[in-house]
């Protein structure tokens, strides 16, 4: 996790959000070398959609066989 202090965050604020937003890396503010404030991008990055439920479920059995009725 990167860390800038406050004063440096003053005046680059505006391309450390685009930075935090880009990289969805937070960065930790500091003050006097103690941590205030966290900055964290707002929306995260979504999942793709194919195999999104990876290891959700098992598969039992054979799942090519034919279903008879019992």
């Amino acid at each position: 996790m990167k860390q800038m202090p406050a004063g440096e965050f003053k005046t680059h604020r505006l391309a450390a959000m685009d930075d935090v937003n880009t990289s969805a890396e937070p960065e930790v503010i500091t003050k006097r070398g103690k941590p205030i404030a966290k900055l964290v991008p707002a929306v995260s990055k979504s999942k793709i959609l194919f195999g999104f439920m990876a290891g959700e479920f098992k598969i039992v059995g054979d799942i090519e066989a034919p279903i008879v009725p019992s």
